[in-house]
């Protein structure tokens, strides 16, 4: 299992990973230190366990809203999804039934017309 030093908060630690996942923890230890950033210029120099807890509990305040937020943009991709859906089939019927209805009715009366006008 590969090790990774990562540096968070002015502090290194090393964490081991599965193999192949080291770019990705040392994008997230690159977030949690930009936490652990602003903790550090707004209140100093902190324990590290109160460091981690709290530049933590702001990734996951900022995750909580990202994730409503694209609860609000799913919502509105599923309606739109429906409109095209609900287009696309009215599309696929070609003529409604009754724009069929009224052809069939006009066809009925050119052909009657037709017949008074040449009564083989």
């Amino acid at each position: 299992m590969p090790e990774v030093i990562i540096n968070v908060g002015g502090r290194q630690f090393e964490v081991a990973c599965q193999p192949g996942e080291e770019a990705y923890l040392q994008s997230a230890a690159k977030m949690l230190d930009a936490e652990a950033q602003v903790l550090s210029d707004n209140v100093g120099r902190i324990p590290e366990n109160r460091m981690l807890l709290m530049a933590g509990l702001m990734l996951a305040d900022k995750t909580a809203s990202m994730e409503d937020r694209v609860a609000v943009v799913q919502a509105h991709l599923d309606e739109r999804e429906a409109e095209l859906a609900a287009a696309t089939q009215a599309a696929s019927n070609g003529v409604s039934d009754q724009t069929l209805s009224d052809f069939s009715d006009l066809a009925a009366k050119a052909e009657a017309l037709a017949d008074r006008m040449d009564p083989e």
